[in-house]
């Protein structure tokens, strides 16, 4: 779930297709960079944010395979993400993958190499270092006028080729993505509900095992 979360959110900010029939070869869009940006200052001036989404996963013939809700806190470095059964805590300097089917939780230290995506870095200028980008026509999303940002990565490794990521045209926030695997899977995340500077205590961004009776603990710090 770790992966699928980290792929799905990072795609939903971060990736771009861009090719030789876009706006130059290996040219970011001036039009792409000033949507992003302004989305970026918008949840960087939040003290907190809490949000709503819906996860969808549709496989290569084209049918949906899964569709389940989850829940997004965030506070500086800090977040916690609740979705099917599992959840991730950080407190910024530990993180806690918990799944309830095994009532397990996993403890690692903090990676902030540029290999890991968390929640904050998708709304930074990550998408100037690893990406290519463009700004297509705007589309309708649940009725409101959005800017669709198509993104493709520098990395051809990836495991995806092409994001889509949607942005609010009034409010200038993320609504959601579209991740396009190299397998012909397509997974989508759409931003239902968002509370910026929400009532967050530091507390719920740490796992408390007292909570959690008869939970396994692995320490892999």
């Amino acid at each position: 779930m770790k992966r699928i979360l980290s792929t799905a959110f990072s795609l939903a900010a971060l990736c771009l297709l861009v090719n030789a029939q876009q706006k130059g070869f290996g040219q970011n869009d001036p039009e792409a960079k000033k949507v992003l940006d302004a989305a970026s200052a918008k949840v960087k001036a939040y003290k907190t944010l809490k949000a709503g989404f819906t996860f969808k996963l549709e496989s290569a013939n084209g049918k949906t395979n899964e569709t389940k809700k989850g829940t997004m806190l965030m506070k500086g470095t800090k977040y916690r993400v609740t979705f099917a059964g599992q959840e991730i805590f950080c407190d910024g300097t530990n993180t806690w993958t918990y799944d309830k089917r095994s009532n397990e939780v996993q403890v690692s230290k903090v990676d902030n190499s540029a290999n890991t995506i968390t929640p904050q870095k998708l709304f930074t200028n990550f998408y100037d270092k690893d990406f290519l980008y463009k700004l297509n026509a705007d589309i309708k999303l649940n009725g409101k006028a959005t800017q669709e940002i198509e993104m493709t990565p520098y990395d051809k490794n990836k495991p995806f080729f092409k994001v889509l990521l949607w942005v609010d045209k009034t409010t200038k926030t993320i609504s959601g993505t579209k991740v396009l695997n190299k397998d012909g899977n397509k997974y989508s995340i759409t931003v239902n509900s968002s509370a910026p500077n929400a009532a967050i205590t530091d507390d719920q961004f740490v796992f408390d095992q007292k909570k959690y009776p008869g939970v396994e603990v692995i320490d892999l710090r």
